[in-house]
């Protein structure tokens, strides 16, 4: 007797590798001890949210009497919320979203996939640089999308004759991930204009909209200060999907937003849409705590500088142990080349050292492993002995 599907139970057989490797983390904390574990497999943030997010959450328990405090809200989000991301949008990209052109979401992953119910038809294909997010392949799959990853160049830029290449009649969008997920990458404005050129081109030839969808939950981690151009400004047909979960440390707490560039002609329609789906998968709307924190702490964000240094302390460790590697300009992972060409060898020798890693095929990318540093600069600086025993063994 079948309780679920094929589709799913193959999904089970190949879920993801980091919550594997997160899980085998729990028994090996149970076994030595949680300071003798180098755990870099999740990106869950640790940092506590800022003190203004205290403060917010002390106001609203304040006004938990009234009756309505917590009540539904509309679908695309309450009004304050949204004149909040609008405030937050035109500082952060100078884009002149007007509240009407936001939409507050069950985090960046609501935000996504609310978006493609909307624009998804069966068989439509959804173009994504790899390495990528490994969840994105099952938003598209929701919907009857199929996810259609195209290589990078060696330093994880953009290959745009690759992304032209992939180009179909099918082709309905392509996710740009900036800084990106697990690579740290961030994309040049020359890079973001090349792709939309190539977008209008096949825009034109093909007669339909091809969407860019800008994911920009890593957007405040910018280390080295380099431009992280806006590209609704530059592509009419982008789709700003960002959230709180990194910026406030507010992961739990799934509040995101979906932007529709001002640029857009006709975007009353897809905002409609965007409203209806948000509503009837099953969100209704986005949780009213969360929305009331954005209204007090959009212009609030944990401390960067604590992030810079575990990557340069990160960079230094792999360095020490012979480790190749790319520095990561955004986001708070590593994405090192594996010393052996299947990678899960050596994330098995990782793991015989209690160091905690995730293989890259998961992310489109054998040969590569993702460390993600959102951990302790101590836990980061002890595991140096580890990762060089490791290199050893193998």
């Amino acid at each position: 007797m079948n309780l679920i599907t094929e589709e799913v139970k193959n999904f089970l057989g190949n879920s993801s590798m980091i919550r594997r490797m997160f899980e085998a983390g729990i028994e090996l904390k149970k076994q030595y001890g949680a300071e003798n574990v180098y755990d870099f497999s999740l990106g869950n943030p640790d940092l506590p949210p800022p003190p203004e997010v205290k403060t917010a959450m002390e106001e609203i328990a304040g006004k938990s009497g009234d009756m309505f405090a917590f009540g539904y809200m509309p679908n695309a989000g309450s009004v304050d919320c949204r004149e909040a991301l609008a405030k937050l949008l035109k500082k952060e990209q100078d884009l002149n979203c007007a509240k009407e052109d936001i939409i507050v979401t069950c985090g960046a992953a609501g935000g996504i996939n609310a978006f493609f119910r909307a624009v998804l038809e069966r068989g439509d294909e959804v173009i994504c640089p790899s390495p990528y997010f490994v969840e994105y392949g099952f938003y598209a799959g929701n919907y009857g999308g199929t996810l259609k990853p195209v290589p990078t160049n060696e330093d994880f830029s953009l290959n745009i004759g690759n992304i032209e290449a992939a180009i179909t009649p099918a082709t309905r969008a392509i996710i740009l991930n900036s800084p990106n997920n697990p690579t740290g990458k961030i994309y040049s404005k020359a890079e973001l204009e090349a792709v939309a050129a190539v977008l209008k081109a096949a825009r034109s030839k093909y007669g339909r909209m091809i969407y860019i969808i800008a994911d920009e939950p890593y957007r405040f981690l910018n280390f080295d200060g380099v431009e992280i151009p806006s590209i609704a400004k530059i592509y009419d047909g982008t789709v700003v999907i960002g959230s709180f979960s990194k910026s406030l440390s507010l992961p739990g707490e799934r509040v995101g937003y979906i932007a529709v560039s001002p640029q857009l002609e006709n975007k009353a329609e897809l905002l409609g849409a965007l409203t209806l789906t948000n509503r009837i998968l099953g969100f209704v709307n986005a949780p009213v705590v969360g929305q009331k924190l954005i209204e007090s702490c959009w212009d609030c964000q944990v401390d960067l500088n604590i992030y810079r240094r575990r990557r340069d302390a990160m960079a230094k460790v792999l360095t020490d142990a012979g480790i190749e590697f790319i520095m990561p300009g955004g986001a708070f992972y590593f994405f090192p080349k594996s010393p052996t060409a299947d990678e899960r060898i050596f994330i098995d020798a990782l793991l015989k050292e209690r160091v905690l890693a995730v293989p890259g095929r998961g992310f489109g990318a054998p040969g590569y492993f993702r460390l993600a540093f959102c951990v302790s600069e101590k836990n980061i600086t002890d595991s140096a002995e580890s990762f060089k025993r490791a290199m050893a063994a193998i």
